[in-house]
């Protein structure tokens, strides 16, 4: 299989980590992947808070009802649209912040790492958790947060691939069997 594609099916939702702590060279590869991701008007509207700090670690775990998470880090996804000069571009940073998001988990997987995405904007009342714990800004918002360590469960990699899902040129039209 094509080593790309094999990274991407491998990648998995970690929930049970080992103790053992995550090299900060292999946190520093997570966010040059995340920074690669494309963005609206190339306006890079991400910031990222990461965070190894038991006592960090252990209130996200206790104050968020889906952060109980074992592992030994974690990388805050945060939006930032103050930084983009174009008043429409900061209107994707949703969209971008997902992007690089989704490249740090793609990467934790080539790495031998897992992880796991724990949503946290648009919810309030996690917005506000994440934002005391990792001390933002108010104009930095929390988009995620994502786990990261060695894991302690091992899944098969897999695909969600629906046809039912798919349709040819217009909504509706299914492809020929």
């Amino acid at each position: 299989m094509n080593p790309t594609l094999d990274t991407i099916f491998r990648r998995r939702s970690v929930r049970k980590y080992t103790d053992q702590p995550v090299e900060p060279e292999k946190l520093d590869l997570l966010l040059k992947a995340a920074m690669a991701a494309p963005s609206a008007m190339n306006c890079k509207p991400w910031e990222f808070v990461v965070v190894t700090d038991p006592e960090k670690l252990a209130q996200f775990r206790k104050r968020l009802i889906f952060g109980n998470r074992n592992a030994p880090a974690a990388i805050v996804v945060c939006g930032n649209p103050s930084l983009s000069s174009n008043p429409v571009a900061r209107l994707f940073w949703v969209q971008d912040c997902s992007l690089a998001g989704e490249n740090i988990l793609i990467a934790a997987a080539g790495l031998g790492l897992g992880t796991v995405w724990v949503g946290v904007h648009p919810v309030a009342e996690f917005v506000r958790v994440v934002r005391e714990v990792a001390e933002l800004p108010k104009r930095v918002t929390p988009l995620g947060l994502i786990y990261v360590g060695y894991p302690a469960e091992e899944k098969p990699a897999r695909t969600q691939y629906d046809a039912g899902r798919v349709h040819m040129e217009t909504y509706g039209k299914k492809k020929a069997s």
